[in-house]
């Protein structure tokens, strides 16, 4: 398997985007205006050139965004990581207590 760069993944999802754009008869414009962006965003979008929350907006607005759970599965965590996090819950008290004294104002 040949690895990609970061640049070309994410021309090759820009391109994708816009496949399922061109499948579902929409244009630029209609899709930024469903997703709430500029339709430059969505060309630029399209070029593999977008932040995620606006790559996230253009497949609501594509109703896409049940293909995520197979673009990146939700990941479980393992019993040994739930094991070393439970080892850090505050188990009691630090001891360090502020005199009650200083608290109380001298009226």
């Amino acid at each position: 398997m040949t690895e990609k760069t970061a640049y070309a993944l994410a021309q090759e999802i820009g391109e994708r985007l816009k496949q399922a754009r061109l499948n579902r008869d929409f244009t630029q414009s209609e899709v930024a205006s469903l997703a709430g962006v500029a339709r430059k965003t969505v060309l630029n979008a399209e070029k593999g050139k977008a932040q995620l929350d606006i790559f996230i907006a253009i497949m609501i607005a594509l109703d896409l965004t049940d293909h995520l759970d197979r673009f990146l599965p939700r990941q479980e965590i393992s019993p040994v990581q739930l094991a070393r996090l439970q080892g850090k819950k505050r188990q009691r008290a630090s001891g360090q207590r502020r005199d009650r004294d200083e608290d109380q104002s001298e009226w």
